[in-house]
């Protein structure tokens, strides 16, 4: 398709700006792909496939395709116009679902036709070297020109209105052969003329056989045909009485097809009136409402909710619980630190902060948290369902649609997801402070003081016991060093542990604080994936749209 519409860029005149609107109607149906009626998409991609094609072949051909129902005298309006009798008339009309093409100028006209899908055996060049002789100056002005004569719109065969309908999207010009006896059937006003009311620039129509209407009527009739045109909505559109048969009118019908191709404007105008239609069909589906922004209020309230329903504070609280465990027995006497060990870590039973070895060890991919409960998940819903009605309001319905399902498409997920991410957080609670080691390092140390001290005044207890001589023992401010030792290694220890309790609180706190931060950090990147990034791939979506769309529209 890129290289559709750098090609149809190519071949545009100078100022005109049909390859930009091809180009915004293109983006603006990708984006409305799965969002708007598929049934509308469809054919504004039929559009720009058929615009971009058209554009890719000759720029020195129109296209006119004659149009009319049986009996209209359409065959003999186009004989008329070539010159020859190429298209059978009345009975001798052959039965066949092809169109005929009459070609003036055949240079770069093949590629055009095949592209019509016109067979060989139904082209004739209208300037080939068996006519060259015959043509007149009159004859020049249709230069350039591909006529085209339809089946007849309302045969009984399918394969000729199928046919009719087909060639009606492709050509650049379309002339409509009404006949006086049928020119108010509603079966060219309600199935062609009117819904083509966008494309009147492109549109000629021919009130045939005036031969037969009495003078005294004709142009009462004409202008009973221009009233059926107006309210058909192609005010603008002209009305051309001719007789095919005697040649009256038809120099006119000439002149005025002469002068739309001359100005080689035709094609642009077609494919301009075929962007805009669609654009137009797309653009009231889309509706006019304005892009909302994701208010950042909403994101939090739905990143409070999840992070509720995860178990984050459960998790909190087991991150202070578990540093003051772990602290307290770095920091703690040793003597009573060791039956802490009979407390079990919080954070190990909610199977968080294993580290890979750990859940490896255990075989445990998940953590134990709690479940959410039906309060929790309640909230979950409410919130998701907030969002994304609140960045929907005003939007027409099919994007309201599209903006909830986005947003609720990947919650199947979240229960896993959430778990996962509180599993793969660094929660921090595993590493011992580095005062904690130093704290730890001086309890051993007078822990092994008392012990000495303790050993010290047994051995002198079982001397005097024995009646062994009484070794000398040194004095520290008249007190035995022994008794030094034993007494102040326990009352040193005990009092540091009591005073590290209270570094301990303030470490426990401030890392249940870090974990907070990156679990609700990493419960936000999940909303975001699941909930926030689809909604917000709506809203762009719907804005490509608008955007693409507003440049077909220009």
């Amino acid at each position: 398709m890129t290289s559709l519409l750098e090609g149809a860029k190519k071949l545009v005149t100078r100022g005109s700006d049909i390859g930009a609107r091809i180009e915004g109607l293109d983006a603006a149906t990708d984006a409305a792909r799965g969002r708007l009626d598929d049934g509308l998409v469809d054919d504004a991609r039929a559009v720009v496939d058929r615009a971009s094609g058209r554009l890719r072949l000759s720029a020195d051909h129109t296209v006119v395709a004659i149009a009319g129902a049986t009996g209209s005298g359409k065959s003999s309006t186009f004989n008329a116009l070539t010159g020859l009798e190429l298209s059978a008339v009345g009975v001798r009309r052959p039965t066949t679902s092809w169109a005929s093409a009459c070609v003036w100028g055949r240079d770069g006209a093949d590629e055009l036709l095949e592209w019509l899908g016109i067979p060989s055996r139904h082209q004739t060049t209208r300037d080939s070297m068996l006519d060259s002789g015959r043509r007149g100056k009159q004859e020049h002005e249709l230069d350039g020109v591909v006529l085209l004569d339809l089946p007849d719109h309302d045969s009984t065969e399918v394969s000729h209105h199928l046919e009719v309908d087909r060639l009606v999207q492709l050509a650049d010009l379309l002339v409509w052969v009404l006949d006086p006896q049928k020119y108010a059937d509603a079966a060219i006003h309600d199935r062609y003329l009117a819904p083509l009311a966008s494309h009147q620039g492109v549109m000629v129509v021919v009130l045939n056989h005036i031969d037969t209407v009495p003078e005294a009527r004709r142009q009462s009739m004409v202008d009973d045909v221009r009233r059926l045109l107006d309210q058909d909505g192609l005010p603008d559109v002209p009305v051309i009485a001719v007789s095919a048969r005697h040649g009256q009118g038809i120099p006119e019908l000439r002149s005025e097809i002469a002068r739309r191709v001359s100005a080689k404007k035709m094609t642009r105008a077609r494919l301009e009136a075929d962007v805009r239609a669609a654009a137009s069909r797309l653009d009231e589906a889309n509706g006019q409402g304005k892009t909302r922004a994701l208010p950042d209020e909403r994101v939090v309230a739905l990143d409070e909710a999840l992070a509720e329903a995860a178990g984050v504070p459960t998790v909190v609280e087991a991150v202070e619980r578990s540093t003051r465990l772990r602290a307290g027995r770095a920091t703690g006497w040793p003597v009573t630190a060791w039956f802490s060990r009979l407390k079990p870590d919080p954070l190990k039973r909610l199977h968080l902060d294993l580290g890979t070895e750990g859940r490896q060890l255990t075989g445990r991919a998940r953590t134990s948290v709690p479940a959410a409960t039906q309060v929790q998940r309640a909230r979950v819903d409410t919130e998701v369902r907030a969002l994304a009605d609140e960045v929907s309001t005003g939007l027409a319905r099919p994007w309201v649609d599209a903006v909830r399902r986005a947003s609720v498409a990947r919650l199947p997920e979240l229960g896993d997801r959430l778990d996962r991410a509180l599993a793969d957080t660094d929660l921090g609670a595993a590493r011992t402070p580095v005062w904690a080691g130093v704290v730890r390092a001086l309890q051993w140390l007078l822990l092994a003081a008392a012990l000495v001290g303790g050993l010290w005044l047994l051995a002198l207890a079982g001397a005097g016991f024995l009646q062994l001589p009484e070794p000398s023992t040194p004095n520290a401010g008249g007190v035995p060093v022994p008794t030094l030792l034993l007494v102040g290694g326990v009352l040193l220890g005990v009092l540091l542990a009591v005073v590290c309790r209270f570094l301990v609180g303030a470490t426990a706190r401030r890392r249940a604080r870090v974990a907070d931060q990156r679990l609700r950090e990493a419960v936000r990147s999940v909303a975001q994936e699941l909930v926030v990034d689809p909604v917000e791939a709506e809203l762009l979506a719907y804005t490509a749209v608008r955007t693409g769309l507003a440049k077909a529209l220009k």
